[in-house]
């Protein structure tokens, strides 16, 4: 992946100006509040994104490296208010190191991925290059059920992108400035032939991020320049040969201090309105959803619709037919009734099952014996609602042994934390800074511990509050509660990293790892994620 940002010093010497080849219409007049929407339509953490509809729903679905369960999907009845349903790849089975086992998987995993719905046997598709070396399949005919493991392909489907045709043929379309196309099996098992559609002129550069698709009989490979551009091949077959238009470069997006909106699907609604669903780089929380509404000319291209020449910061919600229900909010409160855990919820790399419980509580024993956060198996984590949110964890320390450490993280690449170690009998509550790692993701700091203070008793409310906007010195602050109702801050505020290397955003990481021996546990009882 590191290769997409090779290009990221010749964005920051671009102006921020609006250089979009294609003709946009006028900015639109003014609507009713209560009639238009707010980018970015989620404040969270979800690049990458293949965005379709089925029947009256859409689905989106979203990379996430090294966490597991990988590539979530989400669910909307109106392409503003998104929901957790569930995720295509149930664990990262692609070798030990994605179990922290002999390795790391930081980084590598789930990325630009495709996704997609066959009518003719009501099956969803999700798939994947892993390592840059074999392409995963997975389907389900439910986002919200079980999915399993369909097909591996000993090739990578590089940014890949799916289309189902209209005789049911299922072709991918792939690449990095050399773009392929590849029609699969009719049980899309394996591959039927594979064929360069067309190489990305000098003059543009890079050009990947492939979702393909088909309109009034033409076909489109919508493809991304990193990080500021989009473009958009048409051709009369699947195998081309394809022409090519620019769709926006260097476009101002909607959140202050945020990228060029890029990398993402197009969408079109039940009443035949298009949308184009793209990310903002926006670290140190990530890179976060905006949607704009889309027209195409006579002669079948896409414009996208701009607000004084910049990608709207409000647009008039789409005309759609009322929701059968309202989505379920992205914050609020998790006390883990059980049997598993909801799909908010992933863990750094793959959990050792034996290690956690979810019963009226989330019970997690200790899984690994290390003084390294990055190394220590189970530690769950959930992205931040941005701009800003606040976390509170309420934890029963009761089984904890010495050694063994637990506590609530900002958890990236540079790290830190609120927490309880327990050493000689007693705990103390701890604030932690200085957990690092370098360029290959090997640990560089294992933290310093900045402050203290004794604990009585077992229960701990901890407390991290972020503002994750974009730019640089953005803070967390960390505080504590023995009553749940009076909090006290400890430490110094940790600055976020707000570089891009890591791809992911921040996250709130919850975990319990030992230093000495296993035995140990704690229970995670609740869990809040509030916003001003």
């Amino acid at each position: 992946m590191t290769r997409r940002r090779l290009w990221t010093t010749v964005l920051t010497a671009l102006a921020v100006t609006c250089a979009t080849a294609l003709s946009a219409p006028p900015a639109q007049t003014a609507v009713r509040a209560e009639t238009t929407f707010t980018n970015p339509v989620l404040w969270q953490d979800f690049a990458d994104i293949d965005v379709i509809r089925v029947g009256n729903a859409y689905y989106y679905s979203a990379s996430t490296m090294h966490y597991s369960p990988g590539a979530p999907i989400l669910r909307s009845y109106d392409l503003v208010n998104w929901e957790f349903a569930g995720h295509s790849v149930p664990r990262l089975d692609f070798g030990a190191k994605y179990d922290l086992n002999g390795g790391r998987g930081y980084v590598r995993g789930i990325w630009a991925s495709f996704f997609n719905h066959r009518a003719s046997n009501d099956t969803y598709y999700w798939g994947g290059c892993v390592d840059f070396a074999k392409t995963y399949i997975y389907t389900s005919t439910t986002v919200d059920g079980q999915w399993s493991k369909h097909a591996t392909l000993n090739k990578c489907y590089y940014d890949a992108g799916m289309l189902v045709d209209d005789d049911d043929t299922m072709y991918v379309a792939y690449g990095n400035t050399t773009l392929s196309v590849a029609q699969l099996s009719k049980d899309g098992t394996t591959e039927v032939r594979s064929q360069q559609v067309f190489q990305t002129p000098s003059n543009i550069g890079t050009l990947e991020g492939s979702r393909f698709y088909k309109r009034n009989g033409s076909y489109y490979i919508f493809v991304t320049r990193p990080a500021n551009g989009q473009y958009i091949l048409k051709a009369s077959n699947p195998f081309g040969p394809y022409t090519i238009q620019q769709v926006l470069l260097n476009l101002p997006g909607p959140i202050q201090g945020g990228g060029v909106p890029h990398q993402g699907g197009l969408v079109q609604t039940q009443n035949g309105d298009w949308y184009y669903l793209a990310f903002v780089d926006a670290y140190p929380g990530g890179r976060v959803p905006v949607l704009a509404p889309v027209t195409w000319t006579a002669d079948g291209w896409p414009r996208l619709q701009t607000v004084d020449g910049r990608w709207g910061t409000t647009y008039a919600k789409p005309n759609l037919p009322p929701p059968p229900r309202q989505v379920e909010p992205m914050t609020g409160t998790d006390t883990f009734p059980g049997p598993g855990l909801k799909p908010q919820w992933e863990w750094n790399h793959n959990p050792d099952t034996t290690k956690f419980s979810v019963s009226n509580g989330l019970r997690l024993s200790t899984a690994t014996v290390t003084n390294d956060l990055y190394a220590a198996r189970n530690t769950l984590t959930r992205r931040i609602q941005g701009p800003t949110s606040t976390a509170t964890i309420t934890l029963d320390l009761t089984a904890m042994r010495d050694g063994d450490r637990t506590g609530l993280a900002m958890l990236r690449d540079s790290s830190a934390y609120i927490g309880v170690k327990r050493e000689g009998g007693r705990n103390r509550i701890v604030m932690v800074n200085g957990l690092t790692m370098d360029g290959n993701w090997n640990t560089t700091g294992t933290g310093t511990e900045v402050a203290s203070t004794p604990l009585n008793g077992n229960r701990i409310w901890l407390r991290a509050n972020a503002d994750i906007r974009p730019g640089s010195g953005r803070q967390a602050r960390f505080s504590y509660s023995t009553d749940g109702v009076n909090f006290t801050s400890l430490g110094s505020p940790f600055t976020l990293n707000n570089a891009w290397q890591f791809f992911m955003g921040y996250r709130f990481a919850v975990f319990n790892h030992a230093t000495q021996a296993l035995g140990g546990a704690v229970t995670l009882q609740r869990f809040d994620l509030t916003t001003p």
